[in-house]
């Protein structure tokens, strides 16, 4: 008998406003690159122009038909869902919230996968308008005509392609020497000639210092190994990474050890109190979880 407690959307940030969204918009910008250059394969097309909101209302779409399907599944396969805000509690009990009111349930075993969202920064605040996280950069209304992305990970450089692809002068700002510096260091050097030859500009051994938003879009102060260089914008993307989602989920009055922003698990993503598991990102990944095994 299975359970699946819920505060947002079925499917978590994957389906909603991760990778699924986000291919979508790949996509988009890949048949749109292939009509560009048509005649290289032999084809004339003629006034092709990118209709960024059906581009926009298309990815949606598809995270929401996603959504639907999961919600489908999940009643055919009885599993109930029980939507609201989760919170674990001792003796196997976990406590939902919603619309105000609590109500306690109880089971032998209980997943915390309460997954991840997007990084701020201290001198990166998010507004959600002219400085966004990829929840923003999945959903705008226009194509700016000027972006910085601050990182160049998965996330980074994914809307980097995207916006480029859209007609976007894009500028990619990475305080590591590399873009995609979890990459193996071949991979990441032939990605930065690939991005470029595309138009990308790229900053590595930088960071952005400040971001002023009073005026009409954004003003960004990088700090670079040549001084300090300045950077007008429509929208700065922060993409520097993902932050777990374990404040106020019950972890300590449990009494579940965390570590470095992960709950410490062992090879069966056991927590260290018995019945309580976790998985997806709450955990480390590979390397930490071998330096960090409990149990």
């Amino acid at each position: 008998k299975v359970a699946v407690v819920e505060k947002e959307h079925l499917g978590g940030i994957c389906l909603n406003w991760g990778c699924i969204p986000t291919k979508a918009l790949l996509k988009s910008a890949q048949v749109f690159e292939y009509i560009n250059h048509a005649e290289d394969y032999g084809i004339t097309v003629k006034d092709s122009n990118a209709d960024f909101p059906a581009i926009i209302k298309r990815s949606r779409d598809v995270a929401e038909g996603m959504s639907s399907g999961i919600a489908y599944l999940l009643k055919k396969n009885k599993v109930e869902v029980i939507n609201g805000f989760g919170k674990v509690k001792p003796g196997n009990k976990v406590s939902v919230t919603a619309d105000g009111k609590s109500t306690d349930y109880s089971a032998k075993h209980i997943i915390i996968a309460t997954g991840a969202r997007s990084r701020e920064l201290p001198n990166l605040p998010q507004d959600g308008k002219k400085v966004i996280g990829y929840r923003e950069a999945l959903s705008l209304s226009t194509a700016p005509k000027k972006m910085v992305i601050v990182g160049s990970g998965a996330i980074g450089v994914e809307f980097a392609h995207f916006y480029n692809a859209m007609g976007t002068d894009v500028t990619i700002v990475e305080y590591m020497p590399n873009i995609v510096p979890v990459e193996d260091i071949d991979i990441s050097k032939q990605f930065e000639r690939s991005i470029k030859k595309a138009g990308i500009k790229v900053m590595t051994n930088s960071s952005v210092e400040a971001v002023d938003t009073s005026g009409e879009g954004v003003v960004a102060t990088v700090k670079t190994k040549k001084g300090e260089e300045t950077l007008q914008a429509d929208v700065l993307l922060s993409a520097v990474g993902i932050k777990s989602n374990i404040e106020n989920i019950g972890l300590e009055d449990v009494g579940i050890i965390v570590d470095r922003d992960k709950i410490l698990v062992n090879d069966f993503y056991q927590t260290n109190i018995p019945g309580y598991y976790a998985i997806g990102d709450v955990v480390p990944g590979q390397e930490q979880m071998e330096k960090n095994e409990v149990g």
